[in-house]
């Protein structure tokens, strides 16, 4: 367990992370906009995409939550937190997905293995880029390192986590399981369960994608 816990905190390995997330968040926004169903957000974000499919004009989600992933990717290093519900799961699901259709890439977007493939590379310049700005800070001003939690982090943030498992367990039997192994492991690390809870049920709901 220590030698885990030293290789998540490289900063080599923190692209990695960030890749895989938004390589599930991406997907995620390929069966929404292919299957109705499947967004890594909230309501408004998902009819943000809506509005966009039937009127064609996705300024307003790309505006808003492209914002989100910027404002987050520049604070993440200073605070050491990288917010994943708003910097992965507003600015890439719903953002990028966005972006991507109004620049006419709709083929990257209606394929599952592409989705897969184009979030993985946008989350792993997100984490170069973090690691970059982190080591750009003067002195004393960035984080020892850069972790991953979901949420404004406040107290409240903890008990998300029980509650993740269960919707993750009610998506599907593989999520439920990563979401259950990823608490698990965050709480032996002494890092917030709700952003291993994430991390496992994104992770292993991409690698088997099997309904409950």
């Amino acid at each position: 367990m220590e030698k885990l816990k030293k290789l998540l905190m490289q900063n080599k390995f923190f692209p990695v992370l960030t890749a895989l997330l938004c390589a599930a968040v991406f997907a995620g926004g390929h069966m929404f906009v292919t299957h109705g169903f499947g967004l890594f957000n909230e309501i408004a974000q998902a009819e943000m995409i809506r509005n966009g499919l039937e009127t064609g004009d996705f300024s307003t989600p790309i505006g808003y939550c492209t914002g989100f992933l910027l404002a987050r990717v520049m604070e993440g290093p200073l605070v050491g937190i990288l917010d994943i519900g708003g910097s992965i799961m507003t600015g890439v699901g719903t953002g990028m997905v966005s972006l991507c259709l109004a620049l006419g890439l709709d083929w990257v977007v209606a394929s599952f293995l592409l989705s897969l493939l184009a979030g993985g590379l946008i989350g792993l310049v997100i984490g170069i880029v973090i690691i970059g700005v982190k080591s750009a800070m003067p002195e004393g001003m960035a984080a020892g390192g850069t972790g991953i939690m979901m949420g404004a982090g406040n107290a409240s943030g903890r008990w998300f986590a029980p509650l993740i498992i269960l919707s993750a367990i009610s998506y599907s039997i593989p999520a439920g399981i990563g979401a259950v192994i990823g608490s698990f492991i965050f709480l032996k690390m002494n890092k917030p369960m709700v952003g291993g809870t994430i991390l496992g049920a994104l992770i292993l709901a991409v690698l088997f994608p099997i309904a409950a």
